[in-house]
């Protein structure tokens, strides 16, 4: 087994509030929940929390380059709807989405957007930030999206000890 296959899978989480986990905590965020996910499933991932409350898309945007790290193998952005609230057009965000996007594929990561409307059940009284349920709802979606992300990959993290 090579150094990089043995390399735990590095994902980064890019969003605001609701990836960052107000009112649940990092460790109740979907972040931390994915990342247990996948523990479950015997993939070696580290998922990272660069969920910044109160960013738009231009600030995710900003930092994009400076929050992902060499290696990471994927991210997951989620917009959110501060563009929204904030007084930003439809077609900045979708611009501004669409270069994140470019940018870090321009760096061979691959990228999942994570864009839903979510349930109202899912939120708490403020109607912007999600529960612990929310959370993991959201962290049961991308499961799939990341197993399938995984196996496209040529060097896939596979489960601990299995043969390639």
């Amino acid at each position: 087994m090579t150094a990089a296959a043995a390399a735990p899978l590095r994902i980064v989480a890019i969003g605001a509030s609701n990836t960052q986990g107000w009112y649940v905590g990092n460790q109740g965020a979907y972040p931390a929940k994915l990342q247990a996910l996948l523990k479950a499933k015997g993939i070696d991932a580290q998922v990272i929390n660069a969920g910044v409350p109160f960013d738009t898309t231009a600030g995710m945007l900003r930092r994009i380059d400076r929050d992902v790290p060499t290696g990471t193998n994927i991210v997951i952005l989620q917009p959110g709807a501060n563009d929204r609230r904030f007084l930003g057009t439809k077609e900045q965000r979708a611009a501004n989405i669409a270069t994140m996007e470019r940018r870090l594929r321009n760096r061979s990561i691959n990228v999942i957007v994570y864009d839903e409307e979510i349930p109202l059940r899912y939120y708490t009284f403020d109607f912007i930030h999600l529960t612990g349920e929310g959370h993991a709802a959201i962290a049961a979606t991308l499961l799939p999206r990341i197993m399938a992300t995984i196996n496209r990959r040529p060097n896939a993290a596979l489960p601990s000890g299995k043969a390639r």
